[in-house]
């Protein structure tokens, strides 16, 4: 079966504290309730959660949808961007199947990327890392008006998008989207086809605006 790898790239530095963190948390809840219901995503679709803070960890390696649970987080410190990208890059090539002659690997992944602050890392070496890998769409997420859209968009070219704060509200709307992402991308699919940028996803909510390039 070619699976649809999804990584999840969720900054959980100090500012991220209190109602953000908490947020996230109840975010990655109802994304799994939501995508469990759905029988493309369990079909198709395999989650990977990385964090990063000063520490950057692959919480949940790449799993299926019926299988993954939303861990227990906390937040504190800095905002190591690069170090992350890095370690998303060495996990999609070790999780990922690449396609043989013999047999067609799995689809390209998806990535979603959602931080609220600036990098405290060089993201240099990381992001040359994170580039030689033949992703599908990649998004990335400035929660707030702190975030770095410019650093974003070195990462994500045109699919950058902001949320004006990083509220319960909007990051439970920025999770929705993720999970509409998954779920329309995992029946696209299905259908022998591959998810190719912004425009072959579902509408964003209201609480999310596309960051210009």
């Amino acid at each position: 079966m070619r699976r649809l790898p999804v990584y999840l790239l969720i900054d959980v530095s100090g500012s991220m504290s209190g109602e953000p963190i908490e947020a996230v948390k109840n975010g990655l809840q109802t994304m799994q309730s939501a995508l469990r219901k759905d029988p493309h995503a369990l079909e198709q679709a395999f989650i990977s959660l990385i964090t990063f803070e000063t520490a950057v960890n692959q919480i949940v390696p790449l799993t299926e949808v019926y299988k993954f649970q939303a861990p227990a987080l906390t937040a504190g410190g800095g905002t190591s961007l690069g170090a992350a990208l890095k370690l998303l890059a060495e996990c999609a090539d070790k999780e990922v199947v690449k396609g043989t002659s013999e047999q067609k690997g799995d689809w390209k992944p998806l990535v979603f990327i959602m931080t609220d602050g600036e990098p405290t890392d060089n993201i240099d070496s990381g992001l040359a890392e994170f580039q030689k890998i033949n992703w599908g769409i990649v998004v990335a997420c400035a929660a707030g008006s702190h975030a770095n859209t410019d650093v974003l968009k070195k990462i994500a070219g045109e699919n950058v998008i902001r949320l004006d704060t990083a509220d319960s509200n909007s990051i439970a709307a920025f999770f929705k989207f993720v999970s509409s992402s998954i779920s329309a991308s995992s029946k696209k699919v299905d259908s022998g086809a591959e998810t190719g940028g912004l425009d072959d996803l579902p509408p964003p909510p209201p609480e999310i605006s596309l960051v210009k390039v």
